[in-house]
């Protein structure tokens, strides 16, 4: 979408950082019947299980699942791993503590060595830095190139002495970093659906429209869920709707990361780009067709700058839309096989 598309007047006219205002209260009910509503007539099950990370999405599903449905039926799952924090880990316990549900930990660490999730990342790694070793630790960071302005990946380390080194990533390496990493997502989402069959309870997602939009998560991981309850609410949304459900501070303060590599990383350094609220406000600027000059004047940039994240946008979208929907199949009716996509009527 670019400004030679027509806009929507009334909305081009008010668009603002106040567009994405939210009627905290109404949201509130209107989730909470939403949850009970898939819960008792399109799912069948008792209770609800959440991955609770420490961060600001699953917090604020937790509160409103224990809102909905009470303490009692609302599970939450902590599942810290070596390179993530402590402090994640506990403020996750605080925030269960704090709702009054029951909850587990359960270190995926040994899994993933198992998996060789570990092993399988860090030799992709030594293929750049040949000394990398257990003391060190790592991020991939989203760059742009001087010249043409495209996007590729940089991957950070830092030696025990905190010496820091960068380097390009052939998509080689970064593929394989990627897929061994992404085995944390998924290992997770193993325990979920354990805990829900275990409990006859279904399993809450958490993305909030931004990552569920541009396909910020992993298939068969963060991506699978029963019910992805703030899957159509902007970032800042998120961030208005913990205030309002008085999620603890300490969440609300923190940055949003990836939580999967040993490295601090920003959720903005390795995927979007920009800010969530530059994102959040591209975003709801392309889905009603606001100018690309409107947008340009209040984010401080070029008007060829925002149509150029929102090319950005359908390459994500797509991936999203392959990563959500279910597999090709072959479909054998009348003796005819053609490959079908899933939802095409047969």
């Amino acid at each position: 979408m670019n400004s030679a598309h027509p806009p929507m007047p009334t909305v081009a006219a008010r668009f603002g950082r106040e567009a994405l205002a939210l009627d905290c209260a109404a949201e509130t009910d209107r989730i909470k019947r939403f949850m009970i509503d898939m819960l008792t007539r399109s799912l069948s099950r008792r209770g609800l299980v959440v991955g609770v990370s420490g961060g600001i999405d699953s917090a604020v599903c937790a509160t409103l699942a224990t809102r909905a449905l009470g303490r009692e039926r609302v599970f939450g799952l902590l599942m810290p791993e070596r390179d993530g924090t402590d402090s994640a880990t506990e403020r996750g316990r605080n925030l269960c503590e704090t709702l009054g549900i029951r909850y587990a930990v359960e270190d995926i660490s040994p899994a993933l060595e198992a998996m060789g999730c570990y092993r399988r990342r860090d030799a992709a790694i030594r293929t750049l830095f040949p000394d990398y070793g257990e003391q060190w630790r790592n991020k991939i960071v989203l760059a742009r190139s001087d010249g043409d302005g495209l996007p590729y990946f940089q991957l950070v380390v830092e030696d025990p002495d905190g010496q820091r080194s960068t380097k390009r990533m052939p998509l080689e390496v970064y593929l394989q970093v990627v897929a061994a990493t992404n085995f944390k997502q998924r290992i997770r989402k193993n325990l979920e659906y354990y805990h829900g069959e275990r409990l006859n309870y279904a399993v809450v997602g958490t993305p909030n429209r931004l990552e569920y939009e541009l396909g910020f998560f992993v298939r068969g991981g963060d991506g699978l869920a029963d019910l992805k309850p703030i899957a159509h609410l902007y970032k800042s949304q998120v961030y208005a709707l913990a205030a309002h459900l008085g999620v603890p501070e300490e969440i609300q303060r923190q940055t949003p990361s990836t939580d999967t590599y040993s490295l601090p990383q920003t959720q903005e350094e390795f995927y979007f780009g920009q800010s969530y609220e530059v994102t959040d406000l591209l975003l709801y600027a392309d889905a009603h067709r606001v100018p690309a000059e409107a947008v340009a004047a209040l984010l401080g940039v070029s008007p060829p700058e925002v149509e150029a994240a929102w090319r950005g946008f359908v390459g994500k979208r797509k991936m999203a839309q392959r990563t959500l929907r279910d597999a090709y199949v072959i479909d054998d009716k009348n003796a005819e096989l053609e490959l079908r996509a899933p939802g095409k009527p047969s």
